[in-house]
This record gives C-alpha cells, structure tokens and sequence, in this order.
C-alpha cells in the first residue's frame, strides 16, 4: 500500500476534528480556571495529553465498532482495511503510553486522571456502549471531565465545573442523537442502545428533556453572579436559539 495512504489512514482513524477541539477545549479550561500564571509548556503538554487519550480512545472504539461500522459507517479505515486491526492495537498503544509518560512529569493527579480516562474509554467501547444510555452518559461524562482536567493543570478545578456540566449536557444530547443515526448497525450485531430499545421517538423526548434542562441551567451562571452580562447576552442571542433550533431540526426529521 502506499505510504501516504497508510498515513491518512492512521490519522484518520484517530478522527483528527475531535482531537483538535479536544487540545482546545483543555486549553479553555486552563484558561478559564487560572487564577495565576501557568507555564507556556504546561498548557501545552496537559493539552496535548488530552488529544492523545482522545485519539487513543476513538481508536479502540473503531476497533470494537467494525461489524456496526460497515453498516452504519462503511468508510471507516478499518472497514475499508486501510489499517489492519493489529496495526490499529499497536497505535492505540503508542498513544496512550506517550500520554501516561507526558502526564507523569507534569503531575500525579493529571496522571491519574489520564489513566482512568484510558481506562473508562476502553471499558466503554468494550462492554458499556450496549448498555441503554449508560453507555452515553459515560462519554458525555468523560467529555465534562476534560474541563476539570484542565482545571486541575491550573490547581483551580472548582472554575470549570460549570463548563463541565454545559459540556456533559451537550455531549449527552449528541451521543443520542448518534444511537438514533447508527440505529441500523447496531441493531444487527446486538447492542441494546436506547433508541434500539425504548424507540426513535422516546429518544427524542429524552433529548428534548436535556436540552429543556440544558437552557435552564445557562441561566444558572448569570442568576448566581458567576458571570457578568455579557455572558447572558451571548447565552439568549446565540447559544439558547441554536439549541432551539436544533430540537426544531430534529423533530422535523420524524
């Protein structure tokens, strides 16, 4: 095979769009959270960190996901045997040990956090995924998990929990919104997704329900005083109507 196709091919399965905005999102957090300076490098390598457990772990949930994905994603690199799956094993590997060894000269609470997040994504993409929402709820966690993080990096983790939850609520609603998307594949190899189980249009309902608590709770910071009014501006102009609107698209599509 080519060189610079098994190239694309290694990059791609790490789904490279996700790992960017995973390195920008600790990068956020960081900067939200400090209330000191922080080392240039610190922001770096904690973020980058970050990116590699994300890349390690879109990895091995395409090496678990084959059979739905040449349903419901046909153009998948494993799928389409761009990268083998013992190529794909080895990679995964190499990520996450550079990530532990990165994480373990920056601090032993950034390490302990980057090794239960290697561990949480392998058991989800192993066994939790075909559990009825559990399985969702872990990564929307996980992804709230990753503005604590960069809270950690600053010694301020307290100041990113209001993000934190914005993003678990957000992640959640995506991650059904995917089950009903991949309801076809996974149907066929037997995961029991809530969409497969309680149907389309109780999964919809639900995710109605988590925005409704979604667009209550951005209200949350402005009440309390956390944030100023320009924080409650951009909530009601910008964020509030694209969630509505999202819903609206959503249940069009019924």
């Amino acid at each position: 095979m080519n060189l610079s196709i098994k190239i694309n091919a290694f990059i791609k399965i790490t789904r490279p769009v996700n790992v960017v905005i995973t390195f920008f999102v600790v990068v956020v957090a960081i900067l939200i959270s400090q209330e000191n300076d922080i080392e240039f490098y610190k922001i770096i390598f904690s973020s980058i960190v970050a990116a590699l457990v994300a890349a390690a772990g879109n990895i091995i949930n395409d090496i678990y996901d084959i059979e739905t994905d040449k349903v419901s994603h046909p153009e998948r690199v494993l799928v389409l045997e761009s990268l083998s799956k013992k190529e794909a094993i080895y990679f995964y590997n190499f990520l996450n040990i550079l990530a532990i060894i990165i994480a373990s000269r920056l601090s032993d609470i950034l390490l302990l956090i980057v090794f239960i997040s290697i561990l949480i994504l392998y058991i989800y993409s192993y066994y939790l995924k075909k559990i009825p929402l559990l399985g969702n709820v872990t990564v929307a966690s996980l992804t709230g998990l990753t503005f604590i993080y960069g809270g950690f990096v600053t010694g301020n983790p307290i100041a990113a929990i209001v993000p934190a939850v914005f993003a678990f609520l957000i992640n959640l609603v995506r991650e059904i919104v995917k089950d009903i998307q991949d309801i076809e594949g996974d149907y066929k190899i037997g995961y029991q997704t809530f969409p497969i189980k309680y149907g389309v249009q109780k999964s919809k309902i639900l995710i109605l329900f988590i925005i409704v608590a979604l667009i209550l709770y951005t209200l949350y910071p402005f009440v309390t005083k956390l944030y100023k009014i320009e924080y409650f501006l951009i909530v009601m102009l910008i964020v509030n109507p694209v969630l509505i609107l999202s819903l609206k698209l959503l249940f069009e599509k019924t």
